[in-house]
């Protein structure tokens, strides 16, 4: 484990107007790097494959009551549905302002939190009947969110995930992402699996595990391909959505205007 030194160099007091400093006192302390770990790289294995709706720009996805849920984006589009998942046709869907945005959606207590992307504002909805029961303003972006089962963790593009209050949205604690010790930028939707949050990683068709007390990338899941080639139109986009059913252990993926919905098994 490399080490370093700080050299801490206390102020010399001054007794008389000549000004000579009576005494200069050096000390050291060594302060422990973190070290750095190497992501492992992960293997999948397609279980199921399901229709998505192509009009779907998936900005969320959770996994709850038997059915997805899902937060859709684009001025004018912006929805939180429910959607069934052997049809791939929303069930109960509400829209947002056409001046919305909207980003990532996930569940607390009974409560669906949706937020948008540069509005500021997170719509809370009961469950299920999406009834909007109300609003929260914060600051900055929103991309994606998830949660422990007691706090929130919000992206917003950068290298940072924020941990926040799910009652006031006040930021709790800061997490600088990692990949072998560089920043990792980009971070969309997320998902909390086993302890871990789960990235979208925006412009890519990769998801990274991210440890959430140390920030590191610990694995990296590449889903290149996971969508054919004859299966892209001209309003097809990025990989985006993770969601992730616990009692089960099965997880789903898509995208934006996917036609199609994953379920999953990962190989570490």
């Amino acid at each position: 484990m490399m080490r370093f030194a700080i050299f801490l160099l206390p102020l010399a007091v001054l007794f008389s107007c000549g000004g000579r400093a009576s005494s200069t006192t050096v000390a050291t302390t060594e302060v422990a790097r973190p070290t750095i770990i190497k992501p492992q790289t992960y293997n999948y294995i397609i279980r199921n494959t399901y229709p998505h709706a192509r009009t779907s720009y998936t900005q969320g996805l959770f996994w709850y009551d038997g059915s997805l849920w899902e937060s859709t984006g684009e001025y004018g589009r912006s929805k939180m549905m429910r959607v069934d998942l052997e049809s791939g046709r929303a069930t109960k869907s509400v829209d947002l302002p056409k001046r919305e945005f909207g980003e990532g959606a996930v569940l607390l207590d009974s409560v669906i939190y949706q937020i948008t992307w540069r509005e500021g504002v997170a719509h809370l909805y009961d469950v299920p009947s999406l009834k909007e029961r109300t609003k929260i303003k914060y600051s900055g972006e929103g991309w994606g969110i998830a949660t422990d089962g007691k706090w929130l963790y919000m992206s917003d593009g950068t290298d940072k995930i924020y941990k926040l209050d799910p009652a006031t949205f006040k930021r709790e604690a800061t997490i600088a992402v990692t990949f072998n010790g560089q920043s990792l930028s980009l971070l969309n939707e997320l998902e909390w699996i086993d302890g871990k949050l789960w990235a979208n990683v925006y412009l890519t068709e990769k998801i990274v595990v991210i440890d959430p007390v140390s920030g590191q990338v610990e694995g990296v899941l590449d889903l290149t391909g996971l969508l054919s080639e004859a299966d892209m139109d001209s309003t097809t986009d990025v990989l985006n959505g993770i969601a992730y059913d616990e009692a089960t252990g099965r997880i789903f993926i898509t995208g934006k205007n996917w036609p199609k919905l994953f379920e999953i098994e990962v190989i570490k």
